[in-house]
């Protein structure tokens, strides 16, 4: 899940390339969507039951790559399939970071859903 979103881009190369200053408002939080989105559209969230973004945190980066450093745990699903993940950081109006496909999972309404540690994985190339 290594995609960037073209705002999320920019924002990384004006900061590298010293033009503004950039820090995601945190916490990041991971969304769960049923329609893939694009580097310049977000795919269209999961909506319904319990669902709410969850908070997703990194370990350091190694190798090129940063693999998140906590669970996540999404309870009491709505029955949905989902194709894949965005990463938003917390603004008042949030940011979409990253993007990705994961295995399409199919869901009933009550379902649990959980992301080990070091299943999440984002990098620069």
């Amino acid at each position: 899940m290594a995609n960037l979103t073209t705002t999320f881009d920019n924002k990384i190369l004006d900061h590298i390339n010293l033009v503004a200053s950039y820090t995601p408002t945190t916490p990041l939080k991971l969304a769960l969507v049923t329609v893939a989105g694009s580097a310049g559209s977000a795919g269209t969230e999961v909506t319904g039951g319990s669902y709410a973004r969850q908070t997703i945190t990194f370990a350091s980066a190694a190798s090129g790559s940063a693999a998140n450093s906590n669970t996540i745990t999404y309870a009491a699903m709505p029955a949905c399939t989902v194709v894949g993940v965005e990463i938003w950081d917390n603004a008042g109006t949030p940011v979409r970071l990253w993007f990705g496909t994961i295995t399409s999972r199919t869901f009933l309404a009550g379902d649990s859903f959980s992301f080990a540690a070091s299943s999440v994985t984002v990098s620069l190339t």
